[in-house]
């Protein structure tokens, strides 16, 4: 029997490359002209892995996440990777926006992952092993299929494919 190779599917996301775009966007608030003196701040909780973006107003706040936007995708890092929530009223007419970092795939898009891969028939296995999958198979033309299909399919966040061999 041939040696099975395999591949590991995960997401992950390059929290400095994250601080650095914060930074820079923390420095283009203070020296923009339009945001200047508009009140905008953003902060941001690495343990948690969440934005934050408080705001006068929901334009603000918007330009405030184009800016932020702007700099993660000049630093190579994928906006599916950022979930922005709905504005929450805060004191006075501002507004409050806040983002998760997903990291790591849930149980619920691994298994729906899983369902695709099966329903297309291709000859592998797959392993759920908590926030990431790992797809076994004898022929690696094979995981090459399995790669290439999952790069056609949208699952709401960035996947990566490391560990092949």
């Amino acid at each position: 029997m041939a040696k099975e190779s395999s591949f590991d599917v995960v997401s992950t996301v390059d929290m400095q490359e994250i601080d650095n775009a914060y930074n820079q966007t923390k420095k283009e608030l203070v020296q923009r002209y339009d945001l200047k003196d508009s009140g905008a701040e953003i902060d941001l909780d690495k343990q948690g892995k969440a934005i934050t973006v408080h705001a006068p107003s929901d334009f603000v706040a918007r330009q405030v996440i184009d800016v932020l936007s702007s700099k993660l995708v000049k630093r190579g890092i994928d906006l599916k990777a950022v979930s922005w929530g709905s504005p929450i009223a805060a004191t006075g007419q501002s507004v409050r926006l806040v983002a998760r970092i997903i990291e790591g795939i849930e149980k619920e898009i691994a298994t729906r992952i899983n369902k695709d891969i099966k329903a297309e028939k291709f000859k592998v296995k797959v392993q759920i092993e908590g926030d990431k999958l790992r797809v076994f198979s004898p022929s690696r033309d094979s995981l090459q299929e399995v790669i290439n299909f999952l790069k056609e399919k949208d699952y709401g966040q960035p996947l990566q494919y490391v560990n092949y061999r």
